[in-house]
């Protein structure tokens, strides 16, 4: 123990020569006095370190202590033992003042007797009065006045002003504040706590502010807010942001010029819960006939009030089990009015049951500089920055704002389909009421929900002008545009961006859909007018999509699977109609070589189908490369399948369609030209045939086969077999033989039936060339003859013994007997007779 005190010793009297050191190298000593009944009690404690630093202590009559308090009639001398008092210790000023014991010291509050002298530490000027229940104490400030900050926030120049009341023994926190703001005036009831926080390097000397006595004002306090001109103030109720005490009731006073006007927003609040009462916001609004006007927390609060108005909050008694918190910050703008808040809208949604209006400020960045408010404002009175106008009623509106470009318009219209077979009989056109065109803001978005019936029936959406899909290759510019969207819950599925002046005719969808017109230039009004949707309900179909596409002539299509950021969902199919011109050529071409989907379930495919030929191409998008450029001379389809992909291997296809003059290639000139050979021929032979015809005509009458009794019309070497033939007649007499009659034998097919040909009639070649290629019916004959020359037999062979003779006739009558036959010959003049 006698060890453990020596070093204690040891230690204890090396800190006192530290600080006697110290002091000689110059630490400055002060000595404080105060009078006796003055009130003033002076703390000296430490304060909050920002930086780590070596102990610091208080030396007082060569004793260390961390904390002096100076009390009134007490002579006090002091030292620090670090060179930098400043950064360890605060010193706190505080003067009570009894109302109750006797006169109040009103008028002007002093910082400090003028003789005494503080150490140059942070300083806290503390004035606590009390007075009678039934008195006001009005706390005055000079200029530039208060101006209120919310928990956490510092004033730029250091210097705050903490101001509390008392609710019995209870302290309440009126607020903070920071010089040059609006508040003039505070006024409080029985009791009143005012704290002036300076750092030790502000040389002030004066306090501000003032206290008077007021009559009693039967609440918790009043707070007075002046406006010399435009500007704004946000305020914070009692206790913020704890909650406000139970039945009380606070009032903040306004007080602005005559030519200007005020909105009130209410920026946070919460309500607390009610056994008794409600808890409720007040109004008193010159030349209203209803002072005062009661608005509910959850309201629209009142704008465009010109000259001065009061704002009140009244609590409630709360559910001790449950009391809740009740809180409120809001913010007062006043500004010039604008020629538009003299001017009203009417909005008639009386006929619309599922269209909402909702009109707000566009997302900007917050500057530190005044900017005067934006306000929508609902039958003149009830403002705010926010308004959304509801359907089956209607509204009228204006608008309290410096500039109207600072806020936009969104809407939303609901479509839905419950009976499909009135469905598939309507038609909607997707337009923006005119109602909501002629209000003087931008409308940013209108969407359209169109909703049907699950599994029953599907959309189609016709634009009055073909859309363009917007890519990164070819980009929307117009002043609009369509962005379409699955409106399934739980589906994420982005059909995509489009405008108008491209090729898509058509677009069908399997389900519910969102259509928002999305605009992106305030001329979009005069290109809207020319560009309408219409949607009709067709019966239900499996595929996400189906776009229809008739491609320009001019300019490249570019066309993009659905979600092309995320991919295509799971085991989604999309399909495109690609209709191609008669006198065009379609040239498909895919940008890149791989898709990159990598299938966990399921295999991903593309049909690229011709319309006409239904000859299709199938390719598996996971293994295979995507096709290299390929030609369509006709309408075709290409479909696209999705697998159940792997997490960041998702399917995404980017391709284009371009449109190009049909031409004749080699292949089409050699079909043509061969072609043409082959009629050439035909007609030939054609003609030859005709020719052949036209001379046994006239053969006919010139030189026929007949029977002559004096020419031997048997073969030779062959006994007449009938004695009595058709001598008789001339039934037996052929002025023309057809070649099947002599030839039918080489006319049997496999089968043993005789083919049946057709004479002075030419049809196309439909069957096998085999012994001649297609070509007219005469040159078929010649070829036959010649191939029955080679199977003809001997001359000295019998003929069949059925045969009956039968002759072609000849010009010649070499062998003809005198007898006139009365048949004329081939020579015109008469034959003579023999001898003359």
């Amino acid at each position: 123990m006698a060890g453990l005190n020596c070093r204690a010793t040891v230690a204890l009297l090396g800190v006192l020569l530290l600080g006697a050191e110290r002091l000689r190298r110059g630490a400055d000593a002060s000595e404080i006095a105060l009078p006796a009944g003055s009130g003033i009690t002076i703390l000296i404690k430490p304060g909050t370190l920002r930086l780590p630093d070596k102990p610091c202590f208080i030396i007082v009559s060569k004793r260390l202590t961390a904390t002096l308090l100076i009390k009134p009639g007490v002579k006090t001398g002091f030292s620090f033992s670090c060179q930098n008092p400043e950064n360890h210790f605060v010193i706190e000023i505080q003067k009570n003042i009894d109302c109750l014991a006797g006169p109040c010291p009103f008028g002007e509050m002093q910082l400090q007797p003028s003789t005494l002298v503080l150490p140059t530490l942070n300083r806290t000027f503390i004035w606590d009065v009390k007075a009678h229940k039934s008195i006001g104490l009005e706390l005055q400030f000079a200029l530039p006045r208060l101006r209120q900050v919310g928990p956490g926030e510092s004033c730029p120049d250091g210097v705050t002003h903490s101001i509390s009341g008392y609710i019995d023994a209870t302290e309440v926190r009126i607020g903070t504040f920071c010089s040059n703001g609006t508040v003039s005036r505070i006024k409080m009831q029985e009791e009143v706590k005012m704290a002036l926080h300076l750092p030790w390097f502000h040389d002030r000397n004066v306090s501000g502010f003032s206290i008077a006595n007021r009559s009693s004002i039967k609440r918790l306090c009043i707070i007075e807010s002046v406006f010399e001109g435009e500007g704004s103030a946000t305020l914070m109720s009692a206790n913020y942001p704890e909650g406000f005490p139970e039945d009380e009731l606070m009032t903040w006073q306004f007080v602005l010029p005559a030519h200007l006007r005020a909105s009130v927003s209410f920026l946070r609040f919460n309500v607390s819960n009610c056994e008794k009462k409600e808890e409720r916001v007040e109004y008193y609004i010159p030349g209203s006939t209803t002072n005062p006007e009661v608005f509910k927390l959850e309201d629209q609060q009142p704008g465009n009030m010109a000259g001065n108005f009061n704002l009140s909050l009244q609590g409630c008694d709360q559910d001790a089990q449950n009391p809740g918190i009740l809180r409120l910050q809001f913010q007062v703008l006043v500004q010039h009015p604008q020629n538009e808040s003299n001017k009203s809208y009417v909005v008639d949604l009386s006929d619309e049951r599922t269209t909402s209006l909702t009109i707000e400020p566009r997302p900007v960045k917050l500057s530190r500089k005044f900017v005067p408010g934006c306000f929508v404002c609902l039958e003149s009175r009830t403002c705010s920055t926010n308004l959304t106008l509801t359907p089956g009623s209607k509204h009228k509106v204006s608008f309290l704002c410096d500039d109207l470009t600072r806020l936009w318009m969104n809407a939303e219209k609901t479509i839905s389909c419950t009976d499909q077979r009135y469905c598939r009989r309507k038609s909607y056109s997707l337009q923006v009421p005119e109602d909501i065109l002629q209000l003087p803001v931008q409308l940013h978005d209108f969407s359209w929900k169109l909703l049907v019936p699950k599994d029953s029936l599907s959309l189609t959406l016709v634009p009055a002008q073909k859309l363009q899909q917007h890519t990164h290759e070819r980009g929307c510019n117009t002043s609009f545009s369509y962005v379409m969207a699955s409106a399934v819950p739980g589906q994420d599925l982005y059909f995509g961006s489009f405008c108008s002046g491209g090729s898509i005719e058509q677009i069908q969808v399997k389900q519910n859909i969102s259509v928002t017109l999305r605009t992106f230039a305030p001329g979009f009004q005069q290109d809207i007018s020319r560009q309408s949707l219409t949607v009709t309900f067709r019966p239900y179909f499996k595929e996400e999509g189906i776009f229809t596409v008739i491609p320009d002539r001019k300019n490249k299509v570019y066309l993009r699977t659905p979600n092309w950021d995320r991919g295509l969902p799971s085991l989604a199919s999309v399909s495109w109609n690609i209709s191609v011109p008669s006198d065009q050529v379609a040239c498909l071409t895919f940008l890149k070589e791989r898709t990159g989907v990598v299938c966990q379930t399921g295999r991903a495919f593309m049909i690229i189908q011709e319309q006409r030929a239904q000859a299709e191409e199938i390719f598996s998008l996971e293994e295979e490369l995507l096709p290299k450029p390929s030609f369509h001379h006709h309408s075709f389809w290409v479909n696209i399948s999705n697998c159940s992909p792997v997490s960041g291997k998702q399917l995404d296809l980017l391709f284009s369609v371009s449109l190009n003059p049909r031409t004749m290639d080699l292949t089409v000139i050699v079909i043509v030209v061969a072609g043409g050979s082959v009629l050439l021929l035909f007609a030939l032979g054609f003609i030859i045939c005709c020719v052949k015809k036209k001379k046994r005509k006239i053969n006919k009458g010139l030189a026929v086969g007949i029977y002559n009794g004096n020419v031997n019309t048997q073969m030779p070497m062959q006994q007449k077999k009938f004695q009595k033939g058709r001598r008789d007649n001339d039934s037996h007499v052929y002025a023309v033989i057809d070649d099947t009659m002599v030839y039918g034998h080489l006319l049997q097919d496999s089968s043993g039936s005789f083919l049946q040909p057709e004479v002075d009639a030419y049809r196309p070649f439909q069957g096998l060339t085999e012994d001649c290629p297609p070509s007219p019916p005469a040159l078929c004959s010649q070829a036959l003859t010649m191939k029955l020359a080679t199977n003809e037999p001997s001359p000295g062979s019998p003929p069949e013994s059925e045969s009956e003779p039968y002759t072609f006739s000849h010009p010649t009558i070499a062998n003809v007997s005198k007898t006139n036959t009365e048949i004329p010959l081939l020579d015109t003049h008469e034959p003579e007779e023999p001898g003359e």
